[in-house]
């Protein structure tokens, strides 16, 4: 299966390059056509003044209908493509998985201790490695 990548930042809702100890992630979540309309990607509500999306606003909007919907019921009905090499085993693959946060708890270097965080989980398909895509951490 190979995956879609995307041309421009346009077409995601999220985008991530990342490395870890000794594997890379790249992941990316495609929009959805609006479901009512079927015309325009879904996307956040833009400002009057500035014309740029409102990165924290709460809902999507399409832009052809005004039609509006939740952010996490939106997010939640979203996949996530993802390539990655495995910290494991060293292998690389490609697969799709729900766009959902969980809460894992991870240890966290600068403090020492173990931080719960949100990240989207995903198995590796040749070791069942487990491998979390993280919210950035502050």
């Amino acid at each position: 299966m190979t995956l879609k990548e995307p041309q421009s930042m346009d077409e995601c809702v999220y985008f991530t390059r990342r490395t870890t100890s000794k594997g890379k992630i790249v992941a990316w979540v495609f929009r959805e056509t609006c479901i009512k309309c079927k015309k325009a990607l879904m996307g956040k509500p833009k400002d009057e003044k500035t014309g740029k999306a409102k990165i924290r606003a709460k809902e999507y909007t399409c832009p052809a209908c005004n039609y509006t919907i939740d952010k996490d019921e939106y997010e939640d009905s979203l996949q996530c493509n993802v390539q990655y090499t495995c910290p494991q085993c060293q292998k690389s693959g490609e697969l799709q998985v729900p766009f959902h946060r969980k809460k894992v708890k991870l240890f966290d270097e600068e403090e020492q201790k173990n931080v719960s965080v949100e990240a989207v989980l995903f198995p590796c398909a040749f070791c069942s490695e487990k491998i979390a895509i993280t919210k950035k951490m502050k």
